[in-house]
């Protein structure tokens, strides 16, 4: 008989996450920040020094979110923060690789997913309209890294990812720094959100 291959991770806080079964009580924002402060997004091809990680994003989602949905409680924006969270253990593909992976990429990142909402005491699914306008925050965010960091004219961008509404990014600037400062960065604005939600 074929021995099963392992299918789970250990993480830096000691917890053994069961990729195939994920369970909230094996979650640490610790170890989702360490992580998405080491996943390049853009396969790593950006210009600058340091990698635009997913971290760095997740804030930036959840900023544009704050702008889409104004009145929107905190737990909805400590879930824009998490959108991704899912890629701390499961990396940052891009749209055609997971594409090309199939169904299965999609039913792990949702499986972990909701043990991330739970963990944090979400609602294992976000309600539609609150997905839709984190969906729209994380490709007005791929827009501006498109066009300021990843070779993308305007025009390019605008027909991947659409032209974001006037206003919605005005101030806004890509963000790029050490992994360490961006990790604190993402645990910092976490502890926020969580204590604004109790």
């Amino acid at each position: 008989m074929a021995k099963q291959p392992r299918a789970w991770q250990r993480m830096l806080s000691g917890r053994r996450l069961d990729l195939l079964d994920p369970t909230p009580m094996d979650i640490e924002i610790a170890d989702i920040a360490h992580g998405l402060a080491f996943v390049a997004r853009w396969n790593g091809q950006t210009a600058g020094d340091y990698a635009y990680s997913v971290a760095e994003h997740s804030l930036l989602v959840e900023t544009l979110f704050g702008r889409i949905a104004r009145n929107a409680p905190a737990k909805w924006r400590l879930a824009a923060l998490l959108h991704d969270a899912p890629e701390y253990v499961i990396g940052d593909m891009i749209s055609p690789v997971k594409a090309a992976v199939g169904p299965g990429y999609k039913d792990l990142d949702e499986r972990l997913e909701a043990a991330v909402h739970i963990r944090f005491g979400l609602p294992a699914k976000v309600p539609q309209q609150v997905k839709r306008q984190i969906k729209k925050a994380d490709k007005i965010s791929a827009w501006m890294e498109a066009t300021q960091i990843a070779g993308f004219t305007e025009a390019e961008a605008s027909k991947f990812f659409g032209k974001p509404e006037p206003g919605l990014i005005d101030g806004l600037q890509i963000v790029l720094r050490p992994p360490v400062d961006t990790r604190n960065a993402f645990t910092t604005r976490h502890a926020t959100l969580l204590e604004q939600c109790s």
